[in-house]
């Protein structure tokens, strides 16, 4: 599904920021990116989404070699992927239920088919009573999970989340986790940047993805 071959990132002519990465991504897999803050989680999921090139090597992602696809073809792939960053990209004009049910207009279906699916997801992260209320009402962690639920909304093929559960009580971030396990059980491979080791002992069974030192290391997760 995903696959960097030697990449490296540099800013300008400065140092090398991420370098020598080598892994994979498996179909209906699930995996913590983790590290110590400031060591590139986030700039790792930029490259995996394709918002930032490589300076060296290769990522193919979806047995396409990405420095060879158009605007176009890219725009195609990402659709593919749901995206959670910590700063949410709500659209302030659109209410909680037209930001979530959003992805799902653009791909042109019709709003009879979809909207109790919307209303439902927004029901289990705790929106139901926010469906009408614009963004800049939301609190932050209100903010966060809109943006959890549009992103799962469209039963995305590769799921990536910053510190998902970052803006949320405990009981509440264990109810998200269950959300994100039940995609990932029905065929969705996911890949969840934090640096909460309570919250990835709780998936023994999860690879994890080490950013240290500007490198990578993949400790493979026991058997679920």
């Amino acid at each position: 599904m995903l696959r960097f071959d030697n990449v490296g990132l540099r800013y300008g002519v400065g140092p090398e920021v991420l370098r020598d990465l080598n892994f994979s991504i498996a179909p209906q897999s699930f995996q913590f990116l983790t590290g110590p803050s400031g060591a590139g989680k986030t700039t790792m999921l930029k490259l995996m989404l394709l918002s930032l090139k490589p300076t060296r090597g290769t990522i193919h992602i979806f047995g396409e070699d990405a420095a060879a696809l158009s605007k176009n073809q890219i725009t195609a792939l990402r659709r593919r992927i749901g995206v959670v960053f910590q700063d949410f990209r709500l659209l302030d004009h659109l209410t909680t239920y037209e930001n979530v049910a959003l992805p799902l207009r653009v791909m042109g279906r019709d709003e009879a088919g979809y909207r109790a699916e919307v209303v439902e997801l927004l029901r289990w992260v705790g929106l139901g009573d926010q469906m009408n209320t614009l963004p800049p009402v939301l609190s932050g962690g209100e903010k966060q999970r809109a943006a959890i639920a549009r992103a799962l909304i469209v039963r995305p093929e590769l799921l990536l989340a910053d510190e998902p559960t970052g803006n949320v009580d405990p009981s509440l971030a264990r109810r998200l986790l269950r959300l994100f396990v039940e995609l990932h059980k029905s065929g969705t491979a996911v890949v969840i940047a934090t640096h909460d080791l309570s919250l990835m002992d709780q998936f023994g069974y999860a690879r994890r993805l080490v950013v240290g030192d500007r490198q990578l290391r993949v400790f493979e997760g026991e058997p679920a």
